[in-house]
């Protein structure tokens, strides 16, 4: 493992892989007239790609796209406020990952609730919920429940816990995403010219590589799998390249040591044991058919959802242009308030937020190439 490592950070490894980056992508501009263009879906591998420099490095070669990949970026504005209205019952402790305390509500954010003193919890590792909820038997304890598959098999499991346990104040509000059903929403509304898309890590471990054969047998679409290093990086944007040349569609796992074929099949069995595909909405999109998951009817008792009634004002419009954002209509700088009004201390929209935001990856690692 640790030989692997340095091979991933191995500057004339990457020096190399660079080269063939660049003479590949040279070649597809002669073929094509125009820079080969993929879209990395997972945030995790848009501050990837921007931390490491190569976005930058390939800049004049490559259009690197930032996808709806960033849990925290594409949950609605609607979903945000109630979350936060939640907060405000003196009965209730809220429990959520660090990302979403400075999202922007309409009016206020959980920083701000907290800092008036609801009892807002962050927490490492979700099952922590469930002791805080055996701790305080007189609060209802809701966790704040967003991700993608990567995250659902987790929330699955504290359900699981709670059924067990025979508890009665514990709930989850559920706010998660599907790749599958984004990703064809995508390619449907073509609203961006894609070449091939870098396919999450992370969620593609739980997924595997079959999940993703739709892409080119339905939309002639290439996908690669690929880690977060610099070599991985760059090996999975030449194997694209490589595709992309040889006018092939197909899906390539660069990621064998850590993604399967099939997935992990405990985690997708959790996952459809207590959820649902259900309707969800996204942020700048609106509402995708059974691109979320819910609780089952015989779960009902753990969804904060029916559990609560949440009343929220109409959501404030503001020039913020995240929903382009995360549906690759416009890179970050394009938005009037990028690194203006806009910028990490003062967020107008979760893509400056999340450390998997688009905008936060630009404002911290690509502004001096504007």
């Amino acid at each position: 493992m640790l030989e692997t490592m340095r091979q991933s950070t191995n500057p004339d490894i990457c020096k190399a892989m660079l080269e063939a980056v660049h003479k590949k992508a040279e070649q597809f501009q002669i073929n094509n007239g125009r820079l080969p263009v993929y879209m990395e879906v997972c945030g995790s591998h848009t501050m990837a790609l921007a931390r490491t420099g190569i976005k930058q490095a390939l800049k004049d070669s490559v259009q690197f796209v930032s996808g709806p990949g960033c849990p925290v970026c594409v949950t609605a504005q609607e979903s945000i406020d109630s979350m936060i209205g939640l907060a405000k019952d003196e009965r209730t402790i809220i429990c959520t990952f660090g990302d979403m305390m400075r999202v922007p509500g309409s009016t206020k954010t959980l920083v701000e609730e907290k800092a008036s003193g609801k009892d807002i919890r962050v927490l490492y590792s979700p099952i922590e919920a469930i002791s805080i909820a055996e701790s305080n038997l007189d609060k209802e304890v809701i966790f704040l429940g967003i991700g993608f598959e990567t995250t659902i098999p987790i929330l699955a499991f504290l359900v699981q816990m709670a059924v067990e346990k025979q508890m009665t104040n514990f709930s989850i509000w559920m706010a998660t995403k599907l790749v599958e059903p984004i990703l064809r929403y995508l390619l449907e509304a073509a609203e961006v010219q894609l070449d091939g898309f870098i396919l999450p890590g992370h969620v593609s471990i739980v997924l595997g590589e079959s999940s993703y054969q739709y892409l080119p047998q339905e939309y002639g679409m290439s996908g690669v799998i690929t880690g977060f290093e610099p070599a991985e990086l760059l090996s999975g944007i030449n194997k694209l390249l490589d595709l992309s040349l040889k006018k092939e569609a197909a899906i390539i796992n660069d990621h064998p040591s850590i993604v399967t074929k099939q997935g992990n099949a405990v985690a997708q069995e959790l996952m459809h044991r207590y959820f649902y595909n259900s309707n969800e909405a996204w942020r700048g999109i609106g509402n995708i058919p059974s691109s979320g998951m819910d609780l089952k009817p015989e779960y009902e008792r753990f969804n904060a959802k029916t559990k609560y009634q949440v009343h929220t004002v109409t959501v404030k419009k503001t020039k913020c242009r995240c929903g382009e954002v995360i549906r690759g209509m416009i890179s970050p700088e394009k938005c009037p308030l990028f690194a203006k009004a806009c910028h990490p201390l003062h967020p107008i929209g979760p893509c400056m937020v999340s450390t998997e935001g688009s905008c936060s990856a630009y404002y911290h690692y690509m502004r001096e190439s504007y």
